[in-house]
């Protein structure tokens, strides 16, 4: 069966898997998966990831949770842009998250990556999702 929204799916399994205070998760590979694996964990919000491969020519992402205290660090995630309606950010509109603490994940021409990045660079682009 094919899945209308990966990335959604993948934002998914890890707000269940932090509910149930999983250590680690794992979902089926893919380029924009790993974009924003790697800027989840140059923010801290994840331990690490790594990729997976298997014999029949799959491959899955496998997702190290990071907790502090026993509290997910990760308080909450949000896709906002959705296969439905895709959401699109000029530089100047990109959104803080609860007040600077959270970040947002921009699809950008030079990359997926955070906000403050995207400020820097002074581009905009598909606003993937939030997390605080």
């Amino acid at each position: 069966m094919s899945m209308s929204d990966p990335l959604g799916d993948m934002l998914t399994r890890i707000r269940n898997a932090l509910h149930r205070k999983k250590s680690t998760v794992s979902t089926p590979a893919s380029q924009l998966r790993s974009r924003v694996c790697e800027v989840l964990k140059s923010e801290g919000y994840i331990r690490d990831y790594s990729r997976v491969d298997f014999d029949n020519g799959k491959s899955e992402i496998s997702i190290e949770l990071k907790y502090h205290e026993g509290a997910p660090v990760i308080r909450d995630i949000v896709r906002v842009s959705k296969p439905g309606r895709r959401v699109y950010v000029g530089v100047k509109s990109i959104p803080n998250v609860a007040n600077g603490l959270g970040i947002a994940i921009l699809s950008t021409p030079k990359g997926v990556m955070a906000d403050h990045q995207a400020r820097e660079e002074n581009v905009g682009g598909e606003l993937l999702c939030r997390i605080f």
